[in-house]
């Protein structure tokens, strides 16, 4: 896939993924159908809503796969096109993608009054997690000049 980056694909080897998720995102960056919102709810929880008024439970489809949050909607008209004299809301099938980060996992999702709302929590593995480090006033750095003691020479001067 080409596109219309500054920068040439040929001088980044291996990162073939990122230019192909950036052109998708610059192919589909007018694309506002259906309208919808990010929320940051806290450090660790977001949720996506979309206005999807018109569809049900049935005619919408949520899939999560190789970190991307896909969200499609399809119904069947109403009524014919001829019947109309105005058509002001639009019912179109539609399809938004959001792609999340490793540790971000789908908790829930809800319809209510033509908003279907995905919960999105950040679940970070303990090892990956903030933590405090104690200091300790008895620690000896091991790259101490030669005046200073060792723990066990402080112990014995000290006993």
């Amino acid at each position: 896939m080409t596109g219309n980056f500054a920068y040439p694909r040929n001088a980044f080897l291996g990162f073939d993924h990122i230019f192909d998720r950036l052109e998708s995102i610059q192919a589909h960056a007018k694309d506002h159908y259906p309208p919808h919102n990010v929320v940051k709810v806290d450090q660790m929880n977001y949720i996506v809503e979309l206005a999807v008024a018109g569809f049900n439970e049935e005619h919408i489809d949520i899939e999560l796969k190789d970190h991307v949050l896909t969200i499609t909607g399809d119904r069947p008209q109403r009524r014919s096109q001829d019947e109309y004299v105005h058509k002001g809301i639009s019912a179109r099938k539609f399809s938004k993608s959001y792609r999340l980060s490793e540790y971000t996992e789908v908790t829930g999702a809800g319809m209510k009054d033509g908003i279907l709302t995905v919960n999105l929590e950040v679940i970070l593995p303990e090892e990956k997690r903030p933590r405090k480090i104690k200091i300790n006033s008895n620690y000896e750095d091991s790259n101490n000049d030669s005046n200073s003691t060792t723990g066990t020479e402080f112990l014995r001067e000290n006993t």
